[in-house]
């Protein structure tokens, strides 16, 4: 965190740009079948919460201030035409089919298809949400073989007995409407809160794929190895736990656990050389990149190099040398949203870069990565609040502002 600390006014919009007004969440029983020897024993789930806390747990070693990492740039003419191509109320991801065409998530519960001649349909069967706060229908993500298999995958606030639960449902996109809608997993730990987290992505291979789940802004559930909150999960196609997961053998949550200590993970991509980067929201700056390794803990709440939004300081993550720190930070924060990497035929100059959507920021954040290391290039000002980003088949970037407006953006002359 930063010597100076931002006055609490500051705080409070920082915390409602990073989307941390409480919000309702609840619980459900896990998926796995305790009888099948295939799968692990489910963690039992706690009871629902009901309210949330303040702070941070009060820390338990001396701040080492952060020195390196710090990726806030000035912010700069954006080197893009831009058209807008759509508008929607909401809108919280965007998928891109191989035709060009788009599939859009509402979070009051709606999924819209952005046809290639630009009219919108709505699509039908999407599961009830729990639209409230920060929950609703959150992000979706076309199946590895959706060329033939036409399935979907969608992440959403699940209304349950106490407040939602983040659930991960697969679906079979039919013209208009989805069919054959299964919810393959459940975050349990019912209750209240935000920062769902909910970002979906494939494995290179196809064979399985990665859940990032937020803490619910009820900090310690992070730490939990029994709680599936603040995690990165790696689970099967169907929603089981990955067999290849550092914990796999210990069943419950621990084996569907891929890395730990996360706030609210937003963004995820794997780059050619095969490295898993995400992207999460820190608290009062302390916005993270982070490169993904199985079992490693990247220390939320113990440390961040952000404060709780009450002004009270939370150690820096040099505090605590033994927990993974963020390749990059951002204090004041940007509030990450969605994040690519791109690939494409139109910016050849970017190919291989992080592009990185920030909503406080208002702004596109470009990020060139080499093996393990992250370095902020550019902080393009865009004027709104980019909650998602997408690249189309031709090579265009999209980018989804919270404002509803779907932009593409292409070189300039």
């Amino acid at each position: 965190m930063l010597s100076s600390r931002l006055p609490l006014v500051i705080a409070f919009v920082a915390a409602t740009a990073c989307s941390a007004q409480p919000q309702q969440s609840g619980t459900a029983p896990p998926v796995a079948s305790p009888g099948d020897p295939a799968t692990p024993t489910p963690s039992p789930s706690p009871p629902p919460v009901t309210t949330l806390p303040d702070n941070a747990p009060d820390a338990t070693v001396p701040n080492v201030p952060a020195t390196t990492g710090r990726a806030n740039l000035s912010a700069t003419t954006p080197p893009f035409a831009t058209q807008k191509i759509g508008q929607f109320v909401e809108p919280f991801a965007i998928a891109i089919l191989p035709d060009g065409s788009a599939l859009i998530t509402e979070k009051a519960g709606k999924l819209k298809w952005r046809r290639t001649d630009g009219t919108v349909a709505d699509i039908s069967g999407v599961p009830k949400v729990l639209n409230e706060g920060q929950g609703g229908l959150l992000d979706i993500a076309l199946a590895p073989d959706f060329a033939t298999s036409k399935l979907v995958y969608i992440s959403y606030s699940e209304p349950r007995t106490v407040g939602s639960s983040l659930a991960l449902a697969r679906a079979q996109l039919s013209g208009t409407a989805l069919s054959n809608v299964q919810v393959l997993w459940r975050a349990g730990s019912d209750g209240v809160g935000g920062q769902f987290g909910a970002n979906i992505l494939f494995a290179p291979d196809g064979q399985s794929l990665y859940l990032s789940s937020g803490e619910r802004q009820r900090f310690t559930p992070a730490q939990d190895p029994e709680q599936r909150l603040g995690k990165i999960l790696r689970l099967t196609l169907d929603g089981k736990p990955w067999p290849g997961n550092p914990e796999y053998k210990a069943g419950g949550a621990r084996a569907e656990t891929w890395s730990t200590g996360h706030r609210n993970p937003y963004g995820m991509v794997f780059t050619a050389d095969g490295h898993l980067w995400e992207e999460e929201m820190g608290p009062q700056g302390g916005d993270e990149l982070n490169l993904i390794l199985p079992g490693r803990n990247y220390g939320w709440p113990i440390v961040s190099n952000g404060d709780n939004y009450s002004g009270k300081m939370i150690p820096d993550h040099p505090s605590r040398p033994d927990l993974e720190a963020p390749k990059l930070w951002w204090n004041p924060s940007i509030s990450p949203g969605g994040m690519i990497v791109y690939s494409g035929a139109l910016f050849p100059q970017y190919r291989g870069n992080l592009l990185i959507g920030a909503l406080s920021g208002e702004a596109l954040i470009r990020v060139s990565v080499s093996g393990d290391t992250a370095k902020a290039e550019e902080q393009w000002a865009m004027g709104a609040r980019i909650r998602d980003v997408a690249q189309a088949p031709d090579g265009a970037i999209w980018v989804l502002e919270d404002d509803g407006a779907l932009v593409r953006l292409t070189p300039k002359g």
